[in-house]
Parts: structure tokens; C-alpha cells; sequence
């Protein structure tokens, strides 16, 4: 078992009652790959989140590989970390980086400080970039500066990260919101043919249902903080949809940061006062 919730919630801050997760019971298996939908502010980002180590949980029951991560001492956690990968909406990658150098930064877990310095100063293998980049046509980008790239390119150069870091979950929040449908759909089908071939759970975040419904097995349907549905989606019926998002007005106790807590997350705390990783491992 990849990961397992048992009535997990998640507040955004100690001292603020609103919950941006409450009472989710989850579990994900070993190369499972299964779609979050729901309406904006419903708690997508935030379960990404908690996955990914980067959020702790403030109440109920969490494992990812069978272990409790808020449990171990941080060099531990961060050990765990390294089987992780959360690719976040916004890519989080320099502007005046060079693309190559910015693809394998996903291999930063894995790295020494020094062997990151040195790829800093000569990418440490350009070969396995440009082959990354090259799942998603962008193997002539390698050598381009970040901010030259379109919305779309950037997007993808971040998922190319994914392609060669070692991570045996994939944890992504809304990959195609700069695609066009056929890159949207060749996306999916990229990142989902990498997560068969390391049986790698992956766990992705998508506005689009039907794309969700057409090319994922399981779908979890979230609203204000909670699990509505979780099905094969062949089970999802348009109803289950429909439900799911007319009634999906944005509440407090929604997947929107507080502007109370601004300065906190871009310190890097946590919603304990833990301090939480990066957006992308």
C-alpha cells in the first residue's frame, strides 16, 4: 500500500478552526493511478499536499509506505520524501535557468549537495533531459531559458522532471491547465504509461471529468474538504457528477490559502508549525 488516510483532517493553521481536509478515509495501492475531481477551493491541492509530506495532519491516521512520516525524526522523513513526487500547478522553475538544468533537478533527492553544485556549473547528464524532454516533444528546448518558454512548455518541462527523478508515487495537480486538448490527452497518457512501467501509484488532480472518466480507472470526487464519491469510473454516472459540482460552491473550509497564513507558507511551515518540503521533489 502506497498510502492510507483513516479520517484525516487537515486545518490550515493551529490557531483557525476551518478545516481545508476533514474526516478523509483514503487508501491507495501500490501502482494504482486514480483522478481527484471537484469544484475549485475543494480540498484537491491540499490532499496532494498531505501525500507529499508537505502538509501535516492535524487529526485521524496517515501511512505512505506503510509508515507513519510525522512520526519519524526529519532526516528520516526526508529519506521518505525521496520516493515522492509532487508536481505542483505552477511550476515552480527559475526563469533564467536552462531548461536542461532545470529537468534534473529531479534528481536533487537523490544528490549530494556537491553533485548538485557541480550539475549547477555542467549538467550532470544531458542525455537523460533530453530523452525526458523528448516524451513530451520538447527535446529542442534543452539548452532554452526557462523564460522562454510558453505557459504549456514550462508546464511540461516540469513533468519531465518526474520522468527522471526515482519516485515510486506521483503526486500532480492539474498538469494540462495550459494544454491544448491533444497535448492534454498525450500528457496523461506519457505520465500514466511512466507510473505502469515503475508500478508507481500516481495520483492526479484534473478539471477536465471527462478526460478524468475516459482515462483513469478510479475517480475520487471531493467538496469542502470531503471525499463525495470514490468509484471505478465506470460507476461515476453523470448524476455523481453533476451532484458534485452544482453543490460545489467555495466555503471557507476549501482548498484556498488563507491570506492570514501568507507569510508562513512562504516561510515553509507547515500547518502544525511543521516545516514543510518544496512543491516539487
Amino acid at each position: 500500500m502506497s498510502f492510507s488516510l483513516s479520517g484525516v483532517s487537515v486545518r490550515y493553521a493551529p490557531t483557525l478552526p476551518q478545516h481545508a481536509l476533514s474526516d478523509v478515509t483514503l487508501n491507495i495501492a501500490r501502482g494504482e493511478q486514480l483522478a481527484l475531481i471537484g469544484p475549485s477551493g475543494a480540498g484537491k491541492t491540499t490532499l496532494l499536499h498531505t501525500l507529499a509530506l508537505a502538509r501535516a495532519h492535524d487529526g485521524g491516521s496517515f501511512t505512505a509506505f506503510g509508515v507513519e512520516p510525522w512520526k519519524l525524526s526529519s532526516a528520516q522523513r526526508h529519506a521518505l520524501r525521496t520516493r515522492l513526487f509532487l508536481a505542483p500547478q505552477t511550476p515552480p522553475l527559475p526563469p533564467r535557468q536552462r531548461v536542461v538544468t532545470a529537468v534534473l533537478a529531479g534528481r536533487l533527492p537523490q544528490w549530494t549537495l556537491g553533485q548538485a553544485l557541480l550539475s549547477l556549473l555542467k549538467p550532470a547528464d544531458p542525455r537523460a533531459a533530453f530523452e525526458a524532454l523528448g516524451r513530451f516533444n520538447l527535446q529542442d528546448k534543452l539548452y532554452a531559458r526557462v523564460d522562454r518558454l510558453s505557459g504549456g512548455e514550462r508546464q511540461r518541462c516540469s513533468l519531465a522532471r518526474l520522468i527522471v527523478s526515482g519516485a515510486e508515487a506521483f503526486l500532480i495537480d492539474e498538469p494540462l491547465s495550459a494544454l491544448d486538448p491533444t497535448l492534454a490527452r498525450q500528457t496523461i497518457d506519457v505520465l500514466q504509461q511512466e507510473a505502469a512501467r515503475r508500478n508507481a501509484s500516481m495520483v492526479c488532480s484534473l478539471h477536465q471529468v471527462e478526460l478524468a472518466r475516459a482515462l483513469f480507472p478510479r475517480i475520487v470526487g471531493l467538496r469542502h474538504g470531503r471525499i463525495i464519491f470514490d468509484a471505478p469510473s465506470k460507476k461515476v454516472s453523470d448524476h455523481m457528477i453533476a451532484d458534485l459540482y452544482q453543490q460545489g460552491t467555495s466555503t471557507p473550509e476549501a482548498d484556498r490559502t488563507d491570506p492570514g497564513m501568507a507569510d508562513s507558507i512562504a516561510a515553509g511551515e507547515g500547518t502544525t508549525g511543521r516545516r514543510f518540503a518544496p512543491g516539487c521533489f
